[in-house]
């Protein structure tokens, strides 16, 4: 027994950081007639399925246990997915916070006869908590970005949690205004 009282949680010890590439991962998957709208080409809930999914596994490497979805923003499809298209959906943790991180994701498509290379045909962010067993939130390592392309990923997840946290401020303030003034939501 120490004469020393426990740390606070701000004082707790710093985890140490993980690289970029120990919990970057590639999901693959080919596209079936199951997958497919009324036009024929893959549903984008499919796909953001699967972006969440690959997403998921990284928080959780990363963070070393559960960590569920908090967000999902800037889910961009860019070329449409066809039937036998084999998709690739690769992701890494781009930025970290005391308890969450930013997940970003390209979705890659080629078809599944060709040799062309993949096309880029999605991308997304994601914010994922960490939380414990009992669904509390729990700190998370920070990331250590280990290329030039890795900084500058991190530099652009550090300027979307900005715009989310103002944006998330000035809709509550313009709900506090507007009920105060007597206008029910």
């Amino acid at each position: 027994m120490t004469d020393q009282a426990p740390a606070a949680e701000s004082e707790a010890p710093e985890i140490p950081g993980k690289p970029t590439s120990a919990s970057r991962t590639t999901l693959s998957h080919i596209m079936t007639h199951n997958d497919t709208n009324l036009l024929g080409t893959v549903h984008g809930g499919v796909i953001m399925k699967l972006v969440d999914d690959a997403a998921g596994a990284v928080a959780g490497r990363h963070s070393g246990g559960p960590a569920v979805t908090a967000s999902m923003d800037e889910m961009a499809f860019l070329e449409p997915v066809r039937v036998g298209d084999l998709v690739h959906v690769k992701a890494q943790v781009n930025w970290t916070g005391r308890t969450s991180m930013e997940v970003g994701v390209r979705v890659l498509a080629e078809r599944w006869n060709e040799s062309a290379p993949p096309t880029q045909v999605g991308s997304a962010y994601l914010v994922f908590a960490a939380v414990d067993a009992d669904g509390k939130p729990r700190r998370v390592p920070p990331v250590l970005p280990e290329t030039e392309r890795d900084q500058r990923r991190y530099q652009e997840a550090q300027i979307r949690r900005t715009h989310r946290l103002a944006r998330r401020r000035a809709i509550v303030e313009l709900r506090e205004k507007r009920a105060a003034e007597g206008h029910e939501d």
